[in-house]
């Protein structure tokens, strides 16, 4: 029998152990490979209006995929080997030279990394043709997929993933040569000492969690303070999270023991000594399973949050199908003629809306925005009338009523959680070449009717105002019109767009919901499975953390039962001890992320609902390492209580 005939041998022996480690690692090489293949699919560059950008956003996520894979995979040969070096240091006690030792283990992990990237790269080319039709699903495309084999990515994945599996090879090569003798065979001891219950940081933690949440229900307005804010936000979470599992969660602990009839009762002794003596050993991993939770959670709900709005978003941005700036001439006429002679999509409502773009002094209201000096902000002006109509065009209920120097507000799309009381009794001083015209905000309008553009600050006046200024700012009338299955107006959208100047400002409703669309679709594609990666990993980090502990747990359980303990007891510590390491760091990733969310919210970087997609999205997470946890328990039993 050969070095390497052994070597299988080995792996064989050890595949029930290695079992998720394969599956996530095969997992991680699909997504990689998919995500390449994508990148070269002549249907999805087909579908897309933008595919340069979508090929470099699937580059830059196949790179954070390539650095999460590398961390994974090394910290996963970590627990392999603390797990293996007893067995290592009695080959080395029974004569067996270094080197020998070392190429066995080479070995070892060459044939585990060969086979998990066979199995990932054959997978993801039979699967590779289900992706691409979910993707396209997601643009809501309609175009035909075919079945073919991307060598490019092949090529690709081959060559990334073997540059991973040597290095951990290599380091697997090392491992005889790392540890002397007496520390292979000593390794189940590593991590056992009781923390250090600190009081202080065991506050100081509370403070800086406490903190960071704190600031995230903070207003950001400027860029300085969203600056300033996120680092304190982002650092104070950081460093709190290690200091809850460092030294709060063992100063519980520790409170937990001093009630002595409860201590005392069952298996709560047992249960509550191996949290406390395992929480040192825990403490790095717990805190980067809850920090990488809260970031995967948050990007899943803003990929989510971001496709579930789509056409809520579109529909704010662009309320009507078409709209355009007239010139008077000959363009406004062609554009009528193509639009109305679209039979598939037949004009429900046409109307001119008068616009005066004149500047105004709003230093007393509450939204500005940036980049605009309060005193001289630009503003658009519609008469209460016009306002009316389009509200009516657009098959709204919403309507105004004004009278002399009397204003209506339209909310602006990121100008934050403001309301009426806001704008109510503040005034507004408009520039005209021949004086300053005052007008109050009697009401606030949650809609708007004309397409957004920055800054989007409209207001609705009476139409005395209106007209009044109108005598000395000419305004400029905007041509809208409203279609049926507005949605699929690609044609003449593009028409539109060929003939029309710049100055025109032509805008569809159909170009704003296919950005968004193919936007959000990237989104939830690539952090969906970009988090399904995390979460597997996570939750395999965690799976072998246990299964490590539970071999070394394995003496001190055949005691318990030769002293009496049931086999239901043992079972029933070996969950409580596995949820209190699960649902710990998800509590606190959950947690963590709401707060993400609420920041991000705060600074407009989320519109639309998000309520739906965030309980969706960590529902989804939830039940995911719910069964994660049914497996470990399952496993762990199985080493400690046969």
């Amino acid at each position: 029998m050969t070095l390497f005939d052994i070597a299988k041998k080995n792996v064989r022996g050890n595949l029930r152990s290695y079992l998720i480690y394969f599956v996530s690692m095969i997992f991680s090489v699909i997504v990689y490979y998919t995500f390449v293949s994508l990148q070269y699919s002549e249907e999805i560059q087909g579908s897309l209006q933008s595919s340069e950008v979508m090929r470099s956003v699937f580059m830059g996520a196949s790179i954070v995929l390539i650095l999460f894979v590398s961390v994974f995979i090394l910290y996963s040969n970590s627990f392999f080997t603390k797990k293996r070096k007893k067995e290592v240091g009695l080959y080395s006690l029974l004569g067996i030279r270094k080197k020998t030792i070392g190429r066995m283990l080479f070995y070892e992990n060459l044939i585990m990394g060969t086979a998990g990237l066979a199995a990932g790269v054959a997978l993801g080319t039979l699967l590779s043709k289900l992706f691409t039709m979910i993707f396209l699903k997601l643009l809501d495309s309609a175009i035909e997929v075919s079945f073919g084999i991307a060598w490019e990515a092949i090529v690709n994945t081959t060559l990334v993933f073997a540059v991973i599996i040597l290095f951990t090879s290599f380091r697997a090569y090392r491992l005889i040569y790392r540890f002397k003798l007496i520390e292979l065979f000593q390794a189940d001891k590593e991590g056992e000492q009781a923390p250090k219950a600190s009081l202080a940081a065991a506050v100081i933690a509370v403070i800086l969690l406490s903190g960071s949440y704190w600031l995230a229900f903070q207003p950001m307005v400027t860029s300085q303070q969203m600056g300033r804010n996120f680092l304190l936000f982002i650092g104070g979470m950081i460093v709190g999270t290690y200091l809850l599992f460092r030294f709060a969660i063992g100063r519980l602990l520790r409170a937990s023991q001093a009630n002595k009839s409860r201590y005392y009762k069952g298996m709560k002794i047992v249960d509550t000594s191996q949290l406390l003596f395992r929480i040192t050993g825990n403490t790095r991993t717990l805190t980067m399973i809850a920090l990488l939770s809260a970031v995967t959670l948050s990007a899943a709900g803003v990929g989510y949050s971001m496709y579930y709005s789509n056409q809520q978003n579109a529909d704010e941005a662009a309320p009507f199908s078409y709209s355009f700036i007239s010139t008077g001439g000959s363009l406004d006429q062609q554009a009528e003629r193509i639009i109305t002679e679209d039979a598939k999509h037949p004009v429900m409502a046409q109307m001119d809306i008068p616009v005066i773009v004149i500047k105004g002094d709003v230093s007393a209201l509450s939204y500005v925005p940036s980049g605009f000096p309060a005193d001289e902000l630009p503003l658009k002006l519609i008469s209460a009338r016009a306002y009316n109509k389009a509200s009516g065009a657009l098959n709204r209920k919403e309507n105004v009523g004004l009278s002399g120097n009397q204003a209506a507000a339209i909310r602006s799309r990121y100008s934050g959680d403001l309301t009426l009381s806001d704008y109510k009794g503040h005034s507004i001083s408009l520039i005209t070449p021949q004086e300053k015209r005052t007008v109050t905000f009697v009401s606030l309008l949650e809609e708007n009717v004309l397409r957004w553009s920055y800054p989007d600050v409209s207001i609705v006046v009476s139409d005395s105002v209106f007209n009044e200024i109108a005598r000395h700012i000419s305004p400029v009338i905007y041509k809208v019109y409203k279609v049926e299955d507005q949605q699929t107006t690609k044609e003449v959208t593009n028409q539109l767009t060929k003939m029309a100047a710049e100055d025109v400002q032509m805008s569809s409703y159909y170009t704003v919901y296919r950005e968004g669309l193919e936007n959000a679709g990237l989104n939830i594609f690539i952090l969906g499975f970009l988090g399904l990666v995390f979460l597997a990993a996570t939750g395999s980090i965690i799976y072998f953390k246990q299964l490590t502990e539970a071999h070394a747990d394995k003496a001190r359980y055949d005691i318990l039962r030769k002293i009496g303990v049931s086999r239901k007891e043992v079972r029933a510590s070996v969950a409580k001890q596995t949820f209190f390491v699960f649902a710990l760091p998800l509590a606190v990733g959950i947690g963590h992320s709401s707060m993400i969310l609420k920041a991000l919210t705060s600074i407009n970087l989320i519109v639309g609902s998000v309520a739906v997609p965030i309980i969706t999205s960590m529902a989804v997470y939830v039940v995911i390492y719910l069964a994660y946890y049914m497996l470990t328990v399952h496993s762990v039993n199985k080493i400690v209580n046969n």
